[in-house]
């Protein structure tokens, strides 16, 4: 009898698992730049159903910045193909009406191997895990992707210079 109910416990919260799992499961169906994709819900085809997800605790070059490009094809040799396992996270939305939140890629985060690469900055204005901030601080002292530059301008500098990119 109790190995019964055991079995029954255990079932239920696998399913339980499961369902949570396949709600937060999706499919990467546009990468924009090295912070911003288009996610799809597993088991949707609809187009409807896709919205923005723009990376938190990190800042991307953008795609006509220097290591923008290299950021962007970073990510979606990351987070973009067939055998891929997404979840995401939402934490919330900015002023364009982009979700906000993480994203890992079969269990990798996707802003920790940016800013461990050197392909992001950390974005101290809006975040504080110092896992992120000590892999981009690790990265700028390996001098590893952007890093490499003798003097790297940040993204928000970047944009603030070329408003109309």
């Amino acid at each position: 009898m109790i190995s019964r109910i055991c079995f029954t416990y255990i079932c239920l919260c696998l399913s339980i698992t499961t369902s949570q799992a396949e709600e937060n499961s999706y499919t990467v169906t546009y990468v924009y730049d090295g912070d911003t994709v288009k996610l799809r819900p597993v088991g949707s085809n609809e187009s409807q159903d896709e919205f923005k997800l723009r990376l938190t605790d990190i800042d991307a070059p953008e795609r006509n910045q220097s290591y923008g490009l290299k950021s962007r094809r970073a990510l979606m040799k990351l987070c973009k193909g067939k055998n891929i396992i997404v979840t995401a996270q939402i934490s919330g939305s900015d002023k364009y009406y982009r979700s906000l939140g993480r994203m890992e890629c079969n269990g990798i985060d996707a802003s920790y191997y940016l800013a461990k690469h050197g392909l992001a900055w950390f974005y101290a204005q809006y975040s504080s895990d110092t896992t992120i901030e000590n892999a981009a601080k690790n990265a700028r002292q390996l001098m590893l992707g952007l890093w490499a530059d003798e003097k790297p301008i940040a993204p928000w500098d970047w944009r603030r210079e070329h408003l109309y990119y």
